[in-house]
């Protein structure tokens, strides 16, 4: 059972040992790891500590997602600019 108060998306990128993740329900918070299981791990904790500093700041933290998903797709790719 994954332990995250909030949904994820993890994206897999070209290089196999980068991913980057963000999640949706929670403005902000970002990050990158070297697996997926990786990316679990760092936002688990990250969302906490994510949260504390929302708290701090005195900014609104918003409410858990009480059925949150993690989505692991590829890398969104830019349009080029012409």
């Amino acid at each position: 059972m994954l332990d995250l108060p909030y949904s994820l998306t993890i994206e897999a990128t070209e290089d196999p040992d980068f991913f980057g993740f963000y999640s949706p329900d929670l403005k902000g918070f970002s990050g990158v790891g070297h697996s997926v299981e990786d990316c679990l791990y760092k936002a688990k904790w990250g969302m906490q500590e994510h949260i504390s500093l929302l708290k701090e700041q005195g900014l609104l933290v918003p409410p858990e997602n009480p059925l949150p998903i993690v989505v692991i797709q590829n890398e969104r790719q830019l349009e080029p600019v012409s």
